[in-house]
């Protein structure tokens, strides 16, 4: 497979991660290039749910809209549990998390220097940073925050 091509393929399976995380609500989507960094994978999307009854169905949704798109079955963990699960596609990685987990770990500065900006509706510009903290204060006073935000 060419190069131009594989590239198709992954943003074909992240669009297929963010579509799956959008049908279900997910909150504070960020998608990031992640090529440079690690052999293993491509791309790491990072999402939240409100509850483990609502990360078990962004995982669920995540997973049928790969299928759907026409990759191999994502392999899931963390279902058990509900609080951080990971779906592994291959070349992209969806980590769905709650909030105060999400805030202890804190992926984004992990993988966070190459943020990939998403296009389609719903999408907003979000800056790198100092932001994450407010949200995570936010999302511990009931604000409400916005579906998805363009990184």
């Amino acid at each position: 497979m060419s190069e131009a091509s594989d590239k198709k393929n992954v943003q074909k399976l992240q669009r297929a991660i963010v579509d799956g995380l959008q049908d279900v609500k997910a909150q504070d989507i960020r998608v990031f290039n992640t090529e440079h960094m690690s052999p293993l994978f491509e791309r790491v999307i990072v999402a939240s749910g409100t509850s483990n009854r609502q990360t078990k169905a962004l995982a669920s949704s995540v997973r049928d809209k790969v299928r759907e798109s026409g990759f191999a079955k994502p392999r899931v963990e963390g279902e058990d549990n509900g609080e951080w699960i990971i779906v592994d596609c291959g070349p992209a990685v969806a980590h769905i998390m709650q909030p105060a987990i999400r805030q202890y770990y804190n992926l984004e500065e992990i993988w966070g220097d190459k943020p990939v900006h998403l296009r389609g509706p719903g999408t907003a510009p979000a800056r790198k940073g100092a932001d994450s903290k407010k949200k995570a204060a936010a999302a511990g006073t009931g604000q409400a925050q916005p579906a998805i935000k363009k990184v």
